[in-house]
């Protein structure tokens, strides 16, 4: 059997930009699935079912592609979820809730081979420590930055470093949104090693 091309089922800019590190050709779509929690549903269990839910849903329109699948869930220590924000009243709200507090960043990941059914999911967890943040320092982070659509109020790529008085966890791209470790791993036993891979 061929090694099938691969598909990102995300329209995530950010998600895009890791998965282009890996070298591989790939394409993206964008799944529409109900990203609502069950009732009860751990955080880490909600991130792993809605990664695999976005990669079924396109595997009708897909049959011949590698289909993966990425979503984040956000807690706090007392297990209150922070989503995606999409106002800067509700990321001021979010950033001072986190100040001062250890929040975790759980990624789901779900690999589909639409061809033999063949499912490959996990879980990776990532700790961001927030410093004490004064009002001023979050208003004026969100004004520059403006990360409104991202779970948690902020970019760790940009500006979003200076919020954190530490990081914690084995792959700091999953806090990005893709957990590239995770993913190298899941591919090469996929048959799709990055470097074993013709350039693209």
């Amino acid at each position: 059997m061929t090694s099938p091309g691969l598909l990102l089922a995300s329209s995530s800019p950010y998600r895009k930009r890791l998965l282009d590190q890996l070298g591989l050709p790939f394409e993206t779509a964008s799944p529409n699935i109900d990203e609502s929690p069950l009732q009860g549903e751990r955080p880490d269990a909600l991130a792993v079912r809605l990664a695999t839910q976005k990669a079924q849903a396109l595997a009708p329109e897909h049959p011949g592609k590698l289909i993966i699948g990425s979503d984040q869930v956000a807690a706090l220590p007392d297990g209150t979820l922070l989503s995606k924000p999409g106002s800067h009243e509700r990321a001021l709200e979010q950033l001072s809730r986190s100040s001062g507090k250890s929040v975790h960043f759980l990624t789901g990941l779900a690999v589909l081979d639409p061809r033999t059914g063949a499912l490959e999911h996990c879980c990776e967890t990532f700790i961001a420590h927030f410093r004490d943040l004064t009002r001023e320092e979050i208003s004026n982070y969100l004004h520059r930055e403006q990360p409104y659509d991202c779970a948690g109020s902020f970019k760790m790529e940009g500006l979003g470093i200076t919020l954190f008085k530490g990081l914690e966890g084995r792959d700091p791209n999953s806090l990005i949104g893709l957990p590239l470790i995770a993913l190298n791993e899941i591919l090469i036993r996929l048959g799709n090693n990055p470097l074993l891979h013709p350039e693209p």
